[in-house]
Parts: C-alpha cells; sequence; structure tokens
C-alpha cells in the first residue's frame, strides 16, 4: 500500500508526519501508525472494499463501546478508497504494550489488578445484546463444533484422549441451550490488552467480534493468558463477575475450552502449521490443568 496515497485521499491525514505499517497479528487487513506533531495520533485499518459492512457494524460497536466508557480506542472515521478496492477506518491510538510482553515484569499484585480491570471492560462490553437476526447460539456453536470435529477426523493429527473429551462434550452440551446472544469481542486475551505505566491501559482489536455467550470469551484465558500470567487470568475473572464467580461458569468454561481443543487443531494445521507443536503443548496443559474435564473448577483459580 502506498502510504502517501492514503495520505493524500483521506482528508485527516492530510496533516500527518509519517504513516507506518504495523506487522502483526493473522487478520488480512493493513493496519498502520499514523503520526502527528504534537503526538496526537490514530490508527488506521484498511481491507477489501467488499468487508466495508463489516467494517462498518464494527466501527458502530465501537461508538457503542466508548459511550459505556470501556477504555478502547475512539471511532474517528469510517470510509472508502474506490480506487484501490479498499475500505478504511480511523480510531484513536492507545498508548502501552502488549500485556503478554510487559504482565511477567510486574508484580503480582499489578498483574492481578490488570487483569480485573480487563474483566471489568469485558463485562460491561458483553451486556451489549445481539441484534434480533442473530441465530441462536446453541445451533451456531453446535454446528461449529461438530463441524471442527469432522475436519479433526480427517486432519491426520491426534491429540491423546481424545474420545473422552468428545464424550464430556456430549454428556453436558445441554447446559447451553439457552445461553444469552450478546456482544463478543471473540480475543480477548493478554496479546489484545494493553499496559501503560505498570497499569491497565485498555483493549484492542475488535476485528473478530462476534455475537453469542459472553463465558465462551474466557476460551483465551484457558488458551493464551494462563501461560502468560495466572494472578491476571484470576483478576480477569473476578474483574468480570466483581460479586462471585457463578458455579454455571466453570461447566461453561470447561465445555467451551473442550470444543476448542479440536478447532485449536485444525485452525493451528491451517493458518499456522510451523507452530503446531507449541499448541499441542498448550492443548495438553490445558488437559492437565482440568485432568481431562474430570476437575471442572482449575486448582490455578483458588491457588493464592
Amino acid at each position: 500500500m502506498n502510504e502517501a496515497f492514503l495520505k493524500l485521499k483521506i482528508p485527516e491525514l492530510q496533516t500527518c508526519l509519517s504513516i507506518s505499517e504495523i506487522n502483526k497479528g493473522f487478520s488480512g487487513d493493513k493496519k498502520y501508525l499514523v503520526e502527528f506533531e504534537g503526538g496526537s495520533n490514530y490508527f488506521l485499518r484498511t481491507a477489501s472494499l467488499s468487508d466495508y459492512p463489516r467494517k462498518e457494524a464494527e466501527f458502530k460497536i465501537l461508538k457503542v463501546m466508548k459511550n459505556d466508557e470501556v477504555l478502547a480506542q475512539e471511532p474517528i472515521k469510517l470510509g472508502k478508497i474506490e480506487e484501490l478496492g479498499i475500505c478504511y477506518y480511523l480510531l484513536t491510538y492507545l498508548e502501552g504494550r502488549d500485556a503478554s510482553e510487559l504482565l511477567p515484569n510486574l508484580t503480582e499484585k499489578q498483574q492481578y489488578e490488570i487483569g480485573w480491570r480487563a474483566g471489568k471492560d469485558l463485562a460491561t462490553m458483553n451486556a451489549y445484546p445481539a441484534p434480533i437476526t442473530i441465530d441462536s447460539w446453541y445451533d451456531r456453536i453446535m454446528e461449529k463444533h461438530h463441524r471442527y470435529v469432522n475436519a479433526y477426523r480427517t486432519c491426520g493429527l491426534r491429540i491423546k484422549g481424545d474420545e473422552k473429551i468428545l464424550e464430556y462434550i456430549e454428556n453436558n452440551h445441554h447446559y447451553i441451550k439457552n445461553r444469552p446472544n450478546r456482544f463478543q469481542h471473540d480475543d480477548f486475551h493478554v496479546g489484545n490488552i494493553l499496559v501503560n505505566g505498570g497499569e491497565y491501559g485498555g483493549v484492542i482489536d475488535f476485528n473478530r467480534f462476534d455475537w453469542g455467550d459472553p463465558f465462551h470469551e474466557f476460551v483465551k484465558v484457558a488458551l493464551f493468558s494462563l501461560e502468560v500470567s495466572v494472578p491476571f487470568s484470576r483478576g480477569q475473572i473476578n474483574g468480570y463477575f466483581n460479586q462471585g464467580v457463578p458455579e454455571e461458569f466453570w461447566k461453561l468454561y470447561c465445555l467451551y475450552t473442550g470444543m476448542n481443543i479440536f478447532s485449536s487443531i485444525v485452525w493451528s494445521l491451517k493458518v499456522t502449521p510451523d507452530r503446531i507443536e507449541e499448541m499441542m503443548e498448550r492443548l495438553y496443559r490445558i488437559l492437565g490443568e482440568h485432568k481431562y474435564f474430570e476437575l471442572e473448577k482449575p486448582e490455578w483459580y483458588s491457588q493464592v
């Protein structure tokens, strides 16, 4: 992408000092840091013109989140550049670095407090109801689960004890029925949480947003956040519920995590095959924490 052309075609960028690409993540979108004199920077994201309806929905959601005082990027401008076949949006730029990089260098108290603040913001986001046009969460998640299991069975890779995991899901999936349909960030983990000055700096990357059971968000605790910081993960859960964690949470946490065992293998083989061993180690860690789901509330949550 020609940065000079972007600067020419987007009026809000014409006085900027520089536009530099951010090479991070697995999305096909292009991301840029736009720097201005005085430090009032923007975040620019571009995508295919065909993605405009999705980006428009994401832009509107960010407006709602800002109004609800979620610490996230503020939406500035949404537009199209027909000549390049792209759409774009501008957001304010949140200062800070990935929690995945900084948490290990902080005290356990700081890690917990950052997790608590993140959980509080997640609870606010998850209160936003899905449009009435969105199908039942149960139907969608079960269809997705069966699709991934079928793909898993033909992918050529096996995880030990897979039938035991599938049996657990088969015996308990009725708990997912009648779960609420609400906004999901759908990629809420330490890689998309910022830390600034040793404190919670906000949440970024709403690109994968979805609708469904809010408890499904915590799959990313099991997959990614736990291996970076147990205090953060514990703090996120406690901040989310505030008044105490309901017992039904752990049942659903385990169900969704069990389902994610199979989708993670299929996804990794397709998108990051060079990192499949890393993913398998992660999945075996999760299975060990739950003793193949004989233990629903993991020991790490109760440890102080």
